[in-house]
Order: C-alpha cells, then structure tokens, then sequence
C-alpha cells in the first residue's frame, strides 16, 4: 500500500466509497443525502491537501482531507476527515493513513490538529485517533443525530503537531 496526493481520476473510486459511509448517517455531520457535487466540493475543492491509500494495482483503499480548522488566526489548527473503503477495513489503512496526515500537516506549517465532531457512538475512530495522541478535550452533549441511537453525543479531539 501507498499513500499519494490525490488525482482528478481518483474522484469516481473514492465517490464509490465515499457515498455509503455519508448517506449512512452515522459518522459524518454532513447531510445525509449529501450530493456528489456537494461531497467533491467537502473532500477535494475545499482541502489543503487530499492524499489517498492505493494497492499495488492502484485500486484505492482510503482517503482523507486535510484543511485549516478556522480561517484567520485559527488558521494554525487543521481539520482531517477520513475514509476507509469498507472492503480495506480492518487492514491498518486508518492508522497509515492518520500518520501520514500528521506528517503531511506539519509540512503544511500547522501546529495543531483538531477533530471537530467525533461521534461518541464511533469507537472504533475514538480508539484510533487516542493511540495518534488526540484527547477528548470537550464533549458536546446530544450534538448528533444518530439515525439508529437518536441524539449521541459528540467529542472534540485534539492534539499539539
């Protein structure tokens, strides 16, 4: 597996993957029938940077974005968000895929990373970004509409590059 910067072809593979976790509901604050249109603009137009984790035949397995949590003098603190195909779960692409954001963030001059609404009910993320060195640094009270578990609530996470 490797993981590269993303390219214009990439974008039909990763809606494919993409679709189902954010119509799902259960993950990402983002409309549920969100549009293909309105996903590329959140994933690819709005970004710093947008690296995904390909095979050895260059199927994608992963992706995540990478962008200034606030404009301004918030600027310094990055935003992630990351997907996992669900044929490659279970795989460790996750954790590459978190390290290289690290790595790739501080290149990109920021000083902190901040995850914005980590769904309490999702501990499997929870776990993962813990062993990356993020805290629980504020838990926002029945802040999700979970479409299974109702009003959950949701983490901020954060930790220092």
């Amino acid at each position: 597996m490797r993981i590269r910067p993303y390219q214009s072809g990439d974008w039909s593979a990763m809606w494919g993957f993409i679709a189902p976790v954010l119509h799902a509901g259960d993950s990402y604050a983002v409309p549920r029938q969100i549009s293909e249109p309105d996903a590329f603009r959140m994933w690819v137009e709005l970004p710093r940077a947008v690296r995904v984790a390909e095979d050895s035949a260059g199927n994608l397995l992963g992706v995540y974005y990478l962008k200034p949590n606030q404009p301004g003098p918030g600027d310094h603190v990055c935003n992630c968000g990351y997907l996992v195909a669900e044929k490659a779960r279970g795989q460790g692409i996750a954790n590459k895929l978190c390290e290289d954001s690290l790595r790739v963030a501080r290149e990109l001059g920021f000083t902190a990373m901040q995850f914005n609404m980590v769904v309490s009910t999702n501990e499997v993320a929870i776990r993962q970004w813990q062993k990356h060195g993020f805290e629980i640094v504020g838990t926002l009270p029945c802040a999700f509409r979970h479409p299974q578990q109702g009003l959950v609530d949701a983490h901020v996470m954060y930790r220092l590059l």
